[in-house]
């Protein structure tokens, strides 16, 4: 059987102006800021579109930061932006990523009318707004959105190795791992621990960071549709 990955087809069903994909990366991690990527793929022209795009969990660190200068070069428009721990406290993480999304969208060269956004929570963008469930696996612009949140992201957080060393955010980007919950144990949070989150009040409370459920980030998650 042939393996499927994403198409355009998502995108070539809207008419009347330009469609981006639109997905994020770092709502789960202990630490540092979640990233939102918008991408404008070229879809009247097949030979622009980056071979090998696909949901960036499924790639390689090498592989995306390959796909992301081919993303650049060749998309119609992109954009990258952030919301900070500290909106993230103030917003909660469901706001804080639509608006690290509407920063990825208005800092695009060309702005959308559509927007194909990955999960099941339609968030309030500068555009109209489809969801696609699992969309980084079905759409093309939407996987090349997941690889620029995530290599921007990634590179954020290895640079945030060296202003706050001790705690390996170059090799797990403040996601749960056990050096992650050794650190935080050993030199408590830094400014960029998000305070709020299970596995941080665990370790203030000198307790071990991973008895936290693992997929449960804060209150409001999972996203869903009010």
């Amino acid at each position: 059987m042939v393996k499927r990955g994403p198409t355009i087809m998502l995108e070539k069903a809207f008419v009347g102006g330009p469609v981006c994909g639109v997905d994020e990366a770092g709502r789960g991690p202990w630490a540092g800021p979640v990233c939102a990527g918008a991408v404008i793929l070229d879809v009247e022209n097949p030979r622009r579109i980056p071979k090998g795009l696909d949901d960036s969990k499924k790639l390689n660190a090498k592989t995306r930061e390959t796909l992301e200068v081919e993303i650049k070069k060749k998309a119609v428009a992109w954009g990258v932006g952030f919301a900070s721990v500290e909106e993230i406290a103030s917003l909660n993480i469901l706001h804080a990523t639509g608006l690290a999304m509407c920063r990825a969208i208005e800092a695009m060269a060309v702005q959308p009318v559509y927007a194909l956004v990955d999960g099941n929570y339609r968030f309030k963008l500068p555009c109209e707004v489809k969801t696609v469930v699992g969309g980084d696996a079905k759409s093309k612009s939407i996987a090349a959105a997941s690889i620029l949140a995530k290599v921007a992201r990634d590179r954020l957080m290895t640079e945030m190795d060296g202003m706050f060393p001790g705690y390996g955010f170059a090799s797990h980007k403040g996601y749960r791992a056990p050096i992650h919950a050794q650190a935080l144990l050993e030199l408590g949070p830094c400014e960029i621990h998000r305070m709020s989150w299970g596995p941080v009040k665990l370790a203030l409370m000198g307790k071990d960071p991973l008895l936290a459920y693992e997929d449960v980030i804060q209150d409001e998650l999972p996203f869903e549709e009010a």
